[in-house]
């Protein structure tokens, strides 16, 4: 029996900065035992804890976590998920995350309902809607905010929406920042022969392609399936691969997960499939793990603890740049 396991929140260390405030972690592992066929399960987790990001983004997160091990899940560092949430009309303000620093990694932010709009330092901004996915480099250095677009902010309406972090190499930590608005229409669509269909975000899923670029090799599919519908997917047996239920009931490996939970697949085959025992949504990373240290504090994801401190260093003298007027 696959046992399921349940994540408590994360914390998000603040203030002065201390050796046992941070989180290091070495994501290397031994070889895993491959063979060429299904992958079987390795667990299944379920996060209980929700807690608000800003006061605009209620989500839970999967990881990190104790039961989800930075090797397990690199290159992704981060999972936020926030399930349908309703938000009242608001006549003035804003609802979001402030002006805020990053280093070393990229925001993704998949919605499917609700609009989010974001502007950073480096010039760029865009708001992102139903369908749509915003992929942040933050690269060497970055401020952002994001906060709900002003139209769904006065009007109310339901929010749904995700983030991941996704590491990046230590060659790449230094990147300039940029930012990718993918847009629906950009995303393409494959039909699955049992009905449903796969959106292609990042990596490739038959012959189409995902409009994201990535630095390091990484499958990100936005699947919806019938019941009794199926997802096959091949993957080189060395990636780690996840697969978010946000809707319905999946079937893997013989084991089952519903809504809200997260299975994790062993690195013990080059294929995995997906089976609906009802209407079903799921999100699917896979990806090539690093294998580097990671060094995480706070909106900083590193290699080493200098480089905590050079973050830090670099934020308070203005290295990061000036915040927009």
């Amino acid at each position: 029996m696959i046992p399921v396991i349940t994540l408590p929140a994360v914390f998000r260390p603040a203030g002065a900065i201390t050796l046992t405030s941070m989180k290091t972690q070495v994501a290397t592992r031994p070889a895993p035992q491959t063979t060429a066929g299904l992958r079987s399960v390795e667990s299944i987790h379920r996060s209980t804890g929700f807690h608000w990001v800003g006061d605009g983004f209620h989500v839970s997160t999967y990881f990190p976590s104790a039961g989800l091990p930075a090797e397990r899940v690199s290159p992704f560092v981060l999972m936020d998920y926030g399930p349908p949430k309703e938000f009242a009309p608001l006549a003035r303000g804003k609802r979001g995350v402030g002006w805020h620093p990053h280093r070393g990694f990229e925001t993704v932010t998949l919605a499917w309902e609700g609009a989010v709009a974001h502007q950073d330092n480096a010039g760029h901004a865009g708001v992102i809607g139903p369908g749509d996915v915003q992929w942040m480099t933050a690269g060497r250095g970055i401020f952002h905010e994001e906060y709900h677009e002003d139209r769904f902010t006065r009007a109310g309406g339901r929010m749904h929406m995700m983030q991941l972090w996704v590491n990046l190499p230590s060659k790449d930590k230094a990147a300039a920042p940029a930012y990718q608005p993918i847009t629906a229409a950009d995303i393409p669509r494959v039909a699955l022969a049992g009905g449903g269909e796969v959106r292609v975000i990042a990596g490739a899923y038959e012959d189409a392609r995902g409009p994201a670029h990535t630095f390091t090799p990484i499958t990100m599919l936005d699947v919806r399936l019938p019941a009794g519908g199926k997802l096959p997917l091949a993957l080189p047996a060395n990636h780690n691969a996840l697969a978010v239920v946000t809707k319905g009931n999946v079937g893997a490996g013989g084991e089952s997960a519903r809504t809200g939970e997260l299975i994790l697949f062993a690195n013990d085959g080059d294929r995995l499939a997906l089976s609906a025992n009802e209407e079903s949504h799921v999100v699917l990373l896979a990806g090539a793990p690093l294998d580097e240290p990671i060094v995480q504090y706070g909106p900083f994801v590193m290699n080493t603890f200098d480089e905590i401190r050079q973050a830090i260093a670099d934020v308070e003298t203005g290295k990061f740049g000036p915040l927009p007027g």
